[in-house]
């Protein structure tokens, strides 16, 4: 079997997490999502996320978290391994982890980010782990889409045919 890619040593299980954090250049920007059919404003959004900061840490909602957001019986399409291989191929994610509870709040409070970044349908005072970043002097920011994509909207089209 060949050797898997160079840039899969970029997803991370959170139990390594802090040794792997303690070696990133700090600011460390943080921000979490499904990424399920990776698009244009995904990418977009991710390199103005990681313009926040020095590296930027992705966390991907496991399979069973996207399930019960209630995006669908066939969601996600593609499961977390995939998802996360293909957010780590690309040059503004440092590193990829996962969470399985609903929110990444755990996630957040264990990886204490100076960044804590969501999409423009986010408004600041709703964004998980707003209260904690700001408690130990960290910014919260909603960056506005450039692109107005949506995964479920691809995948209404391609049913449509």
């Amino acid at each position: 079997m060949p050797n898997p890619p160079d840039f899969e040593s970029k997803i991370c299980p959170p139990a390594e997490l802090p040794a792997r954090i303690a070696q990133l250049a700090r600011p460390l920007v943080f921000t979490n999502g499904v990424f399920d059919l990776l698009h244009r404003g995904h990418v977009t959004y991710l390199a103005q996320a990681r313009a926040q900061g020095a590296s930027l840490l992705v966390g991907v909602n496991s399979d069973a978290s996207v399930r019960r957001l209630g995006k669908g019986d066939d969601r996600p399409v593609n499961r977390l391994e995939d998802r996360m291989a293909v957010l780590a191929a690309l040059a503004s994610v440092d590193l990829v982890t996962w969470f399985d509870p609903d929110t990444p709040l755990e996630l957040i409070v264990a990886t204490r980010p100076e960044v804590l970044v969501k999409g423009g349908d986010w408004p600041v005072d709703r964004i998980v782990g707003a209260p904690e970043v700001h408690s130990w002097g960290g910014r919260v920011m909603s960056i506005p889409f450039l692109y107005d994509l949506s995964t479920t909207a691809t995948l209404q089209k391609i049913r449509r045919g």
